[in-house]
């Protein structure tokens, strides 16, 4: 049990709105694991507040915190430094205090990263498939070229913005790694393919939606990964499933992201068996 008194440090989710975060439940048990006195709030932060905020985070010596939606990137003006990862994506969800201000990290895709190695999914040498090409689908396509993916194959309803998207990972790779697909086109079909689902399709409440509901897209995925955890099994994984196919939700992701962060914070190590207990603790208190 955390005892707070004037040794204890505060860190917070900054966004809007984010009362149902699972955050504080990875973040208080990680404290409570490590012996970290240290303490994690969500932090509400209307529309025209966020330099604000981020100025009053630091005035009132928080050890950092995390951004959330709709403020990845609107907080970048308000740094005082940036990670080079979360340069290149264009989207910050971790601010870690630095002298005059926050430095701001990504760690959704690391996270994201590790979450796949837990779950013994290979990048390297892959082919892959991300459904969507908005912010999320782009930094998972940066995270993949820069893991040894073979082949990326960006599918979305407007093609312009696929292209627009892959150009920028092909000019950050240094080759034509990026290829953009319509949503209801054609995947080679000679070899089996990764899958990540980068859409919001499918969501709670909206459980039956799908991005992609032709029965053949499936029969090509060997592996597909949704990031939502909320449903913890969403249409997608349910015919990636029905098709023969593995499939992961985006709950560990989460798990993962929130351990780099602590991690950042604090400078612990976070184990393996910490980090499942950690899970456990998700479980019990969401739809993961």
């Amino acid at each position: 049990m955390l005892t707070i008194d004037g040794y204890t440090r505060t860190c917070g989710l900054i966004g809007h709105p984010v009362e149902h975060t699972l955050s504080p439940v990875i973040h208080n048990t990680l404290a409570e694991l490590t012996g970290q006195k240290l303490c994690y709030v969500p932090l509400s932060v209307e529309q025209g507040f966020l330099r604000a905020a981020v100025e009053g985070a630091y005035a009132l010596n928080l050890l950092g915190t995390n951004v959330t939606v709709p403020y990845k990137s609107d907080v970048i003006p308000y740094l005082q430094e940036i990670d080079g990862l979360a340069e290149k994506i264009g989207a910050v969800n971790t601010l870690v205090r630095v002298d005059g201000g926050f430095k701001g990290y990504n760690t959704d895709m690391p996270g994201l990263y590790r979450a796949m190695c837990a779950d013994q999914v290979t990048v390297r040498g892959e082919q892959v498939v991300i459904l969507g090409a908005g912010g999320v689908a782009r930094a998972v396509a940066f995270m993949l070229a820069e893991q040894g993916a073979d082949r990326i194959f960006l599918m979305n309803r407007t093609l312009e913005r696929a292209e627009r998207v892959a150009d920028e990972v092909n000019r950050s790779a240094g080759r034509q790694i990026a290829v953009p697909v319509r949503m209801d086109g054609q995947l080679p079909a000679e070899r089996r393919y990764l899958a990540i689902q980068a859409t919001s399709v499918g969501m709670h409440p909206q459980d039956g939606d799908v991005a992609i509901a032709d029965p053949d897209f499936y029969r090509l995925i060997h592996t597909g990964y949704d990031l939502i955890f909320n449903p913890p099994k969403t249409r997608f994984m349910q015919l990636v499933e029905a098709a023969g196919g593995k499939a992961f939700n985006g709950a560990k992701m989460l798990l993962y992201q929130g351990i780099i962060a602590f991690e950042l914070w604090t400078g612990t190590q976070v184990t393996e068996e910490m980090a499942q207990i950690v899970f456990a603790a998700m479980q019990e208190n969401g739809h993961v």
